[in-house]
């Protein structure tokens, strides 16, 4: 009898260890969320981010040592840049799991709230930066831009010889020897949005078919394009500002020209912030934007090797980069290319073989 209490009692106490441990499990994954942004409370917040993870991962980190507050952030790759964590954000409109989106480009965001996944926060802490790269309706704010431009091997291509448009990309003499990122993805897709919208069907039709006809080298990333062009494997391409200045600052034979200064304008790209609709810590995610909009975020992006230009005046700007005051910008109907990014994708799957 003794030996059978004994046996009771000691499955009693297993019993409410497996219990206490189950709770104390509970309570743990509570607190500290998990990286697929189920989580609940301020102290906790989830990120979807487009740009570049060397860009993005110091700015929040410096905002968890600020705040105390976990980032869980969740990272596109370089080959579905914004187009894959765009269409995440699109496939969880029912049960949203992130509470912030931060696009390297405008045109995917666009597409988001047309598809009712974004909610509107007007941040104070955007009073400063200029009411173009704001949404009227506060569904989305841009801060620090990066530009398009065109990389060349100096080893292989004077200055004075580098092309200067993206239209004399098409010419035979650089037939064979330039390279693009695929344009269905990240900041690509934004820059040939970008040229539907300023030129019209047929004459950016027209541009890419001769491009097709030069041999063009359609790649994974906007990396590879310069890292092609640094190893003299092309002669030129195009590629965004922040890639070039890692090969130069790795002393490699790369220089860059910013593109149509006297024609369309050269393109820029603010990256976008935006709040998820109905997400898990709406509260949290507000705080998180309130510091990416901030002048120190982009004093830090404009230090690092994103060397990404400020909106607003007052801050330094990049080193190897051209103030934001000194060229021309293509003038942009933001809304429009988003209407065209599907449509245009489809189309050049045709033209370009895709």
């Amino acid at each position: 009898m003794t030996q059978q209490i004994a046996r009771l009692w000691l499955s009693g106490l297993i019993l409410l260890a497996i219990i206490t441990g189950a709770c104390s499990t509970s309570n743990n994954q509570a607190n500290t969320g998990t990286n697929s942004g189920a989580n609940t409370g301020g102290n906790t917040v989830t990120i979807y981010v487009s740009q570049d993870r060397v860009f993005a991962e110091p700015v929040l980190q410096a905002y968890e040592q600020k705040t105390g507050v976990k980032v869980n952030a969740v990272y596109d790759t370089e080959e579905t840049k914004s187009t894959g964590l765009a269409n995440k954000v699109i496939a969880e409109k029912n049960r949203p799991q992130a509470d912030v989106f931060w696009s390297n480009e405008p045109v995917r965001t666009l597409v988001l709230k047309k598809r009712g996944v974004l909610a509107p926060y007007q941040s104070t802490s955007a009073d400063d930066i200029p009411a173009n790269f704001k949404d009227p309706e506060h569904f989305w704010t841009g801060f620090s831009a990066r530009s398009r431009v065109i990389v060349y091997n100096t080893d292989l291509v004077n200055e004075a010889d580098a092309p200067k448009s993206i239209f004399d990309l098409a010419d035979p003499k650089w037939k064979g020897q330039v390279a693009i990122a695929d344009p269905r993805f990240g900041s690509t897709s934004f820059h040939v949005a970008a040229l539907y919208a300023e030129l019209g069907d047929e004459k950016a039709d027209d541009f890419f078919r001769r491009l097709k006809a030069n041999e063009v080298k359609i790649v994974s990333g906007n990396s590879v394009v310069r890292d092609l062009a640094a190893r003299g494997e092309v002669k030129v391409g195009v590629t965004d500002t922040d890639d070039v200045n890692v090969a130069l600052e790795k002393k490699l034979p790369v220089a860059m020209i910013f593109p149509d200064r006297d024609g369309i304008g050269v393109p820029i790209m603010p990256n976008i912030v935006s709040l998820v609709a109905g997400s898990p810590n709406t509260e949290a995610g507000k705080k998180l934007i309130d510091y990416l909009l901030s002048a120190e975020t982009e004093a830090a992006l404009a230090r690092s090797e994103a060397v990404q230009i400020p909106l607003r005046s007052g801050v330094e700007a990049p080193k190897n980069i051209p103030p934001l005051s000194s060229f021309k910008p293509m003038t942009l109907d933001y809304g429009k290319a988003a209407d065209r990014v599907e449509e245009v994708t489809r189309r050049l799957q045709d033209i370009l073989g895709l």
